[in-house]
């Protein structure tokens, strides 16, 4: 088994806190990506909304989540181990090889299977994990209304 990502959040309370810091650093993310895309003050102010900096931030929070990777064993041996867990799984049970992610504080894992396009697998639970995890945890009726649908972007890669 191995571990990618460092974010995992135990409680609610972790979660938002690790959000909320992140929320300077997508600010100078999306400006210096503006400023490379040679974006004029009055295509920034008309182009870079709320919703653009909110995204990149629901993004960044979701590439740093802590994902495991191993084998079926492996995660049905995780789950025996963790049996209050609500068990989300994407994907082919009949595939080898397992990424999971675990949210104690919902009481959730959400994993996916792949064969061999593990980075892929990685990125699509992470998204999924966001969408189906912590965005309404974190962000409650406020995304509801401008629902991006990148919790199932990429699912069948």
């Amino acid at each position: 088994m191995e571990t990618h990502g460092t974010l995992a959040p135990e409680t609610l309370d972790a979660a938002a806190d690790e959000f909320d810091r992140l929320g300077p650093t997508t600010q100078v993310v999306v400006r210096e990506t503006a400023k490379a895309m040679e974006f004029d003050r009055e295509e920034y102010r008309s182009r870079v909304t709320g919703t653009v900096v909110e995204t990149a931030r629901n993004a960044l929070f979701a590439e740093l989540l802590a994902v495991t990777v191993g084998s079926r064993d492996e995660f049905d041996a995780w789950c025996d181990d963790h049996p209050g867990y609500e068990v989300i799984e994407l994907g082919s049970p009949e595939v080898e090889r397992v990424a999971w992610h675990a949210a104690p504080f919902a009481e959730t894992v959400i994993a996916t299977t792949f064969q061999n396009e593990r980075e892929a697998a990685v990125s699509t639970l992470r998204r999924n994990a966001f969408g189906r995890i912590y965005r309404e945890a974190l962000l409650g009726d406020e995304e509801k209304e401008e629902d991006t649908g990148d919790e199932t972007a990429g699912e069948n890669q």
